[in-house]
């Protein structure tokens, strides 16, 4: 037993180093995206959806180019996988409600 310990002990050390810039870089990103949105931007946020509803109804969504339209596709499935994880957090399990 003493020796699988012994293999571990460096293994893990190793591990540790590895990982501490990964999550010094992941904290980073987290501290700039997770962020609730200030007093500044909601009214861009007003803003963005009232050029979206216009886009739609003027039809201008057809010029976008592929890049955009695959952009915007990710950020709805973003949006759209963020309610769920938060559906789960909120009912604190995976499955269902008790009805």
């Amino acid at each position: 037993m003493s020796g699988l310990a012994a293999k571990l002990n460096p293994l893990i050390k190793n591990l540790v180093t590895q990982a501490k810039p990964k999550l010094r870089v992941a904290a980073q990103y987290a501290k700039v995206e997770l962020v609730p949105p200030t007093i500044g931007e909601i009214s861009q946020i007003r803003s963005s959806i009232g050029k979206l509803i216009h886009s739609a109804k003027t039809g201008r969504y057809r010029e976008l180019t592929v890049k955009e339209a695959w952009l915007n596709t990710l950020v709805c499935i973003e949006v759209y996988c963020w309610f769920f994880i938060g559906e789960c957090i909120g009912k604190r399990h995976l499955i269902g409600y008790n009805v």
